[in-house]
């Protein structure tokens, strides 16, 4: 009995706790919205999906720019504060996204966007962890990657079920509004959280760059990512033109895709911390196999359920890896300003994905976007060695 009510998170970590994993929530299904949505808009606006891509690319790019010096700008301020600022800067400018009337105010709303998102996923897993107890550190980060996977299961197939039936512009609208119902909750839920010791300045910058297994999940970040989203910024597009599936299985194919990144944080609770270096290694090899496969498996719907499931599963793992050890390696107020350099460079992934992607979908075909991504991937895996035997030594020290 006792054992069972030690397991067992007060209340008053789980309340503000459920709030930041409702936020991660919607800004992970804001983040990729567009991705189920790119031929409505690229139809609306009268653009190719390669051209309308830029909404996914410019987006990253913006995050990956402003990460580090947004967080470095705010780093001094309360944590309860800054996320109620950050979503919402986020629900304001969902709305602006939805009142757009041409793609260059689309455009410059999803900047504002990639503002808040540079922000929020800076603060997002450090906040989580510090609302808790120590006991419950490795719940806290399980949560925010469940928000993370439920965005991607319910979250993204609905957005573009709602695009599909009223128009894409009703999905931005739904998600500022439900962005100003989160705001309201943590508000009032929420302790302050204020910062302890000496606050994080520029001049210790340099020290995170010279931690060697900081350095090499930074580069790892930007290879995986890069390999990743050279075919997932296209998926619908593939689904719907290579693969030649309905409209209603391209939605249910995604809600796959997103319900195995909850398997992929149960792996990573159960399996992370008894081998470090073979689970990041196996993440890796999950997803240079999964790029490999897309193409041959779009031949059959069951080959890319299956596909869909181990790909989904295996970068989810790799994510929630990378962000534990960045945790586990920098002090509380370090935390943040590693985190908004590890999204930053991600999304510098992510916007070279994206581009290299379309670039292929322009010039070659987009059959042949897995192919593509698989370029980044064994780049990655060279990284992914160094990398994990650092962190199979940092483990056995502890």
């Amino acid at each position: 009995m006792k054992t069972m009510e030690r397991n067992k998170m007060p209340v008053r970590e789980w309340l503000p706790l459920f709030g930041v994993t409702c936020a991660a929530f919607i800004f992970n299904t804001s983040e990729f919205m567009p991705i189920g949505l790119l031929t409505g808009i690229a139809s609306d606006f009268h653009m190719t999906e390669a051209g309308a891509g830029r909404v996914i690319s410019v987006y990253a790019w913006v995050v990956m720019a402003l990460s580090l010096p947004l967080m470095l700008l705010v780093c001094r301020m309360e944590m309860k504060k800054l996320m109620l600022a950050t979503i919402a800067l986020f629900s304001v400018c969902q709305l602006f996204s939805a009142a757009s009337t041409g793609f260059a105010g689309l455009l410059a709303s999803r900047i504002g966007v990639a503002c808040a998102h540079a922000v929020f996923w800076s603060i997002a897993s450090p906040m989580a962890v510090r609302l808790v107890s120590d006991r419950f550190r490795s719940r806290a980060l399980g949560m925010i990657v469940a928000g993370t996977s439920i965005a991607m299961i319910l979250g993204l197939p609905f957005g573009r079920m709602v695009g599909l039936w009223v128009g894409w512009r009703m999905t931005f609208a739904g998600v500022g509004v439900f962005g100003f119902a989160v705001l309201a909750y943590l508000f009032f839920v929420t302790p302050k959280l204020e910062a302890t010791g000496e606050p994080f300045g520029v001049s210790k910058l340099p020290a995170l760059f010279k931690t060697p297994a900081l350095t090499g999940i930074f580069a790892l970040s930007l290879t995986v990512s890069a390999a990743y989203y050279t075919a997932y910024s296209y998926i619908e597009p593939f689904l719907l033109q290579t693969a030649r599936l309905p409209n209603g299985l391209i939605t249910a194919a995604l809600s796959v895709f997103g319900a195995s990144g909850l398997i992929g944080s149960k792996l990573f609770s159960k399996c992370y911390d008894k081998a470090p270096a073979r689970f990041l290694n196996l993440t890796v090899f999950g997803v240079t196999i999964a790029l490999l496969s897309l193409y041959p498996a779009s031949f059959s719907l069951p080959s890319m359920i299956v596909l869909f499931v181990f790909w989904g599963t295996s970068v989810t793992a790799f994510n929630v890896s990378c962000q534990a050890e960045i945790i586990r390696r920098t002090d509380e107020n370090a935390s943040a300003v590693a985190m908004s350099i590890f999204s930053g460079i991600f999304n510098m992934g992510i916007a070279v994905g994206t581009m290299f992607g379309g670039a292929v979908c322009a010039t070659v075909s987009l059959s042949a976007v897995g192919f593509a991504g698989a370029l980044f991937a064994l780049p990655a895996s060279i990284v992914c060695r160094r990398v994990g035997a650092g962190c199979g030594v940092a483990c056995a020290a502890r």
